[in-house]
């Protein structure tokens, strides 16, 4: 593989941190698989990226679409040295998706975490890492695998943090599952990014998001994807296995966030939610 480029998988990679990442790692020669639910934004990334990139349209609210997915990018790449789950949502009120599940986890949880499974042999040819996308709300996780919907106790924040919370508990309990095979997990914060993040959210976070102020105040795309790509950038040998990164640095993840057994079954529960 020396003599073949590198190749990363971005989701959520239609703007925003993974767009800012996509870019950044296609212009240090990395084949890159821009991968969103916007036809019109993936493809228009993929073409400002240049001839490294390719789009992939698929919706995560929809297992199908990923299973899809999977197979598009089995056959496009032989081995995927970073796989970026970056997609995510902030939701406005409680749904539930096509498969049954709260909407909030399935996009920022069970999707990836199907994903990741299906694109398991690609790693292990490219003995590569998964990077997952997490955020300081995880200190707000209050995971419950009896209930991860929230069907009683739902807030946008309650089911984002408890989103947040699996991330870096799934990316922990990769090392422990596919370390031995070469693959490795890690997490990161990218910090308050001024994206479309939340913009669509008819509260005061949608409005700061909006806002002009906030726009000054917080990151740019680039900044918050900055993290991103120095992983990938640094390989996975050199990650600290299973470390939640802040500012290219690890940091301390909430104690409910570094249990190992709570990570173990909550692997065990997600496969059996997603058909795996």
């Amino acid at each position: 593989m020396s003599d073949t480029p590198k190749t990363a998988v971005i989701t959520g990679a239609s703007d925003g941190i993974g767009a800012a990442a996509a870019l950044a790692l296609a212009g240090r020669g990395w084949q890159v698989a821009v991968v969103g639910r916007q036809s019109g934004k993936v493809h228009r990334v993929a073409d400002a990226a240049g001839a490294a990139a390719r789009p992939f349209v698929a919706d995560f609210a929809v297992l199908a679409d990923v299973r899809r997915l999977a197979g598009e990018l089995s056959d496009a790449y032989p081995h995927v040295d970073i796989l970026a789950n970056n997609a995510g949502a902030l939701l406005g009120e409680r749904t539930e998706t096509v498969d049954g599940h709260e909407t909030s986890f399935q996009v920022n949880h069970l999707a990836p975490f199907l994903l990741t499974n299906l694109l398991r042999d690609r790693l292990v040819a490219a003995h590569g890492g998964v990077v997952n996308t997490s955020s300081v709300a995880h200190r707000n996780g209050r995971l419950d695998l009896g209930d991860p919907g929230l069907r009683t106790a739902w807030t946008r924040w309650s089911s984002y943090g408890l989103a947040k919370q699996a991330n870096i508990l799934f990316a922990a309990e990769i090392n422990r599952r596919w370390g031995g095979d070469g693959v490795r997990g890690v997490s990161f914060h990218p910090g308050g990014v001024a994206t479309g993040f939340a913009g669509d959210l008819a509260t005061l976070t949608g409005r700061f998001y909006r806002s002009a102020f906030g726009k000054r105040v917080m990151r740019t795309p680039a900044q918050g994807a900055d993290t991103l790509v120095w992983l990938s950038q640094l390989g996975p040998d050199a990650w600290v296995p299973g470390a939640y990164y802040v500012d290219r640095k690890p940091a301390k993840v909430a104690s409910r966030s570094a249990d190992a057994e709570l990570a173990r079954r909550l692997w065990d529960v997600s496969a059996e939610w997603v058909g795996l």
